[in-house]
Order: structure tokens, then C-alpha cells, then sequence
């Protein structure tokens, strides 16, 4: 009974550590911006371009459409007393404006997922 006893004690105290990374959406090509032409591209065009937006906002009568991704890289690191995790998020977002007649206006994109690291939370 010692022996299982002193077994659970020893890995109840192990070290342990963590390596973990997530992501949310798919990333849209910036190859496919380069394909948008305001004035002439439409909604349905943006859409079979990019897919389905992660957000549709209504401007009056006009909209715009969001895409983002996000990659989430996440360091953890356990000691018997001591605990420390970082998290280190990175998005990739486009914003495609439309007019009242669904037409592009303009597009402004961010392209950062690919920055997403992983670190200790002393480490900047």
C-alpha cells in the first residue's frame, strides 16, 4: 500500500508541460483580394471568391461582410508549486464593403495569424 501511495504522490507532483494550437475559420487567400474590383465585383462574387463571411453587418442600406481567422498557439509548464501558461493570439481579417446595390466599395485586410508564437509568460 506504501509502494501505490507513494507512486500516486510522485506523479500527483510531476512536472508536465504544454504545447497546444488552435484555429478558428479558414484563412482567406490574399490572392483572392487581388481579384475584387470595386465598382464591379458583386456580394456573390466575394462570397464564391472568400466562402461565407464570419459576420454580415447592415450599414443602412448598405453591408459589409468580415472574414476572420485566428491561430492560437498556447505554452503551459507545470512545476510542483509553480504554474505559468501563455496564450499568443494572431488574426488574419478582411472587411469587404458593399453599396445599397450589393456592389464592392472598398476592402481593408490585416494579415497576422502567421505571427501567432509560442512562448513562456516571462518571454516577450
Amino acid at each position: 500500500m506504501f509502494t501505490r501511495l507513494s507512486i500516486a504522490l510522485a506523479l500527483s507532483l510531476a512536472p508536465a508541460c504544454l504545447l497546444d494550437r488552435s484555429t478558428t475559420n479558414e484563412r482567406p487567400e490574399p490572392a483572392a483580394l487581388h481579384e475584387l474590383t470595386p465598382g464591379t465585383t458583386t456580394a456573390s462574387d466575394v462570397v464564391r471568391l472568400l466562402g461565407a463571411p464570419s459576420e454580415v453587418v447592415q450599414l443602412g442600406k448598405r453591408s459589409a461582410y468580415r472574414y476572420e481567422h485566428s491561430v492560437t498557439k498556447r505554452t503551459g509548464l507545470w512545476l510542483i508549486v509553480f504554474g505559468s501558461l501563455n496564450s499568443d493570439t494572431q488574426s488574419d481579417r478582411v472587411w469587404v464593403f458593399f453599396d445599397e446595390n450589393a456592389i464592392l466599395t472598398h476592402v481593408a485586410s490585416t494579415f497576422e495569424s502567421e505571427r501567432a508564437e509560442f512562448g513562456m509568460a516571462w518571454t516577450d
